[in-house]
């Protein structure tokens, strides 16, 4: 995923099958099973994550999509059918709530991504506050690679807080310029993708950010 390296689903797919096929056990360490995980995935009609702590959310974190969208992408290869995704909210063991994938996403991007309060706390970290927001980015982008469940008036409100805003991409590129490049070229690649399907002006305005943002790296060099 970080090096575009790949074509479609299939190869999203692929890897997902190859990094987890192994099983483990009171009597096995490792044992090859890549038949039996491919048999359970191709009878799945559910794909379900349950998380236990809100001091991290499932956009802070590659294990979220690799794990509910690689094994979302494997189902749709092998049984050719779509699984439900669900996203099970245990921080309150009292008050469990389960919600969409997609709505849990929709949560997140509203309530701590581009929540102006978390925004202004990650420029109190400088250089780690950007990646983070780098991050960020390309965990949106990962969980639409392999779930397609991100709307495109995700990426438009992550565009807008993170790169479109003055204030935010300046802070960015003067502490980690590598981050502020990296959500261009994501947010773009999405496009290119036919992940964010119609991002009308959006387009033209990152592609001219991430020329201004070169030349002045190279400038800087």
């Amino acid at each position: 995923m970080q090096s575009g390296n790949w074509q479609g689903e299939g190869d999203l797919a692929k890897a997902y099958l190859g990094w987890s096929a192994h099983a483990y056990g009171q009597d096995t360490d490792g044992e090859p099973a890549g038949d039996a995980l491919r048999r359970r995935l191709g009878e799945l009609d559910i794909v379900a994550q349950n998380q236990d702590s809100r001091e991290h959310d499932i956009l802070d974190s590659g294990d979220y999509y690799q794990f509910q969208g690689g094994m979302a992408a494997a189902v749709r290869q092998i049984s050719g059918r779509q699984p439900a995704l669900y996203h099970g909210d245990h921080a309150n063991p009292q008050q469990p709530r389960v919600r969409t994938l997609k709505e849990e996403i929709g949560r997140v991007v509203r309530a701590r991504v581009t929540n102006p309060k978390w925004i202004a706390g990650a420029k109190r970290h400088g250089y780690k506050g950007a990646f983070e927001m780098a991050a960020t980015v390309d965990y949106l982008f990962g969980f639409d690679a392999t779930t397609g469940q991100v709307s495109d008036h995700h990426y438009a409100l992550v565009a807008d807080a993170y790169v479109l805003d003055a204030a935010t991409r300046d802070f960015v590129a003067a502490h980690n310029p590598q981050a502020l490049q990296g959500m261009l070229e994501r947010l773009l690649e999405a496009m290119q993708r036919g992940l964010w399907e119609q991002p009308g002006d959006y387009r033209q305005q990152l592609e001219d950010l991430l020329l201004d943002h070169e030349h002045h790296q190279e400038g800087m060099a």
